[in-house]
């Protein structure tokens, strides 16, 4: 029976055994605590110390988006073989699993909004029961003393976009009053993601409580389009899946391969407030498409939103959100190649 068939029938953990060089636990359904175990002997490089010492890995917190989730079964797979080593403490979580199982992107709410406590804020049900499990475990993981030992956290928070994209591979950073880490930031760069997004204002998402709680070097990584189980290319993505190995393993990242990395800030967001709410542009409309500047993009009962130049471009446009939540970004390209923090906090 494949790992995928298992984890859906909750009997993964039954069935898959690591080496001894591995502490597994499983700390809830799905989330999946790896601790590597070396003899007193047994020193990292120089090479292998400039490498985050704990590592989130999540998937499938939006259940519809499946690349990520068959990534994070072959990285399981190779684990539990012995043909990948571990160097690092690890946390892999598999999301929300009713809506993987159920091929939506969520059951009942978008679980991606109900972090750092929000999901008291929406009636009891699939993803308000999850947030509250995914954070427990976090804390949990957090209080590991392995953990409380290290000196450097990641997560990757690995996703698909509903549409096309004019940048495949983009990661989105969360908004923080700290700088960004200059090695986490060369880590993107080097994994030959096309862009990156910095956000200008605290949010509900996964990354960002991890980022705000525990002070870890988050992301949302969007490694390519929604697709069904079965239906994806991995091929696309190995340059994702060559960086997330070789950072479990301790090995140096490679060599960006790929044109210069895009830099953009979320300027504002387009809120969905009201049953007239109109998104101006076409359905096929891709991410990072460039809008002329005095375009109405959006317009709702007493409110409009028009394009201001620099902020021309789109991100996640949607018009089909639930009243309340995000039906776009609008972005502004940074010409420096360095951006520490986004510009202000908002609500």
């Amino acid at each position: 029976m494949d790992l995928l068939t298992l984890l859906f029938e909750n009997k993964i953990e039954n069935h898959v055994c690591f080496p001894p060089t591995i502490q597994s636990s499983w700390l809830a359904e799905g989330v999946l605590q790896l601790l590597p175990q070396r003899s007193p002997q047994v020193q990292l490089s120089s090479s292998q110390e400039n490498f985050a010492d704990t590592l989130i890995i999540s998937a499938g917190i939006h259940g519809n988006e499946t690349a990520p989730v068959e990534m994070l079964i072959q990285l399981l797979s190779q684990l539990a073989q012995g043909k990948l080593p571990l160097q690092h403490n690890l946390l892999l979580i598999f999301g929300n699993l009713s809506a993987m199982y159920a091929g939506q992107r969520y059951i009942d709410h978008d679980l991606n909004r109900m972090f750092s406590g929000r999901y008291q804020n929406f009636p009891l049900g699939n993803e308000s029961k999850r947030a509250r499990v995914l954070e427990s475990v976090i804390r949990q993981f957090f209080s590991e003393p392995a953990v409380m030992a290290s000196t450097k956290y990641r997560h990757f928070d690995l996703h698909t976009a509903i549409r096309g994209s004019c940048h495949e591979q983009f990661a989105l950073l969360p908004y923080q009053a700290r700088e960004y880490a200059a090695d986490f930031l060369q880590w993107l760069e080097q994994s030959d993601l096309d862009a990156l997004v910095f956000h200008n204002s605290v949010g509900g998402t996964f990354s960002h409580f991890t980022s705000e709680h525990f002070n870890v070097d988050s992301c949302t990584l969007e490694i390519g389009k929604a697709l069904p189980f079965g239906q994806n290319d991995l091929a696309r993505f190995s340059n994702i899946t060559t960086a997330l190995q070789d950072l479990l393993a301790g090995l140096p990242s490679g060599r960006r391969a790929k044109p210069a990395l895009e830099r953009y800030r979320v300027v504002d967001a387009i809120i969905k407030q009201h049953a007239s709410f109109q998104l101006n542009i076409p359905e096929e409309t891709k991410n990072f498409t460039e809008l002329p500047s005095g375009f109405e993009i959006a317009r709702q009962q007493h409110q409009s939103w028009k394009i201001e130049s620099p902020a021309n471009f789109i991100l996640f446009p949607n018009a089909h959100v639930a009243v309340g939540l995000r039906a776009g970004l609008l972005l502004e390209k940074l010409t420096s190649s360095i951006h520490k923090t986004a510009s202000r906090r908002g609500g």
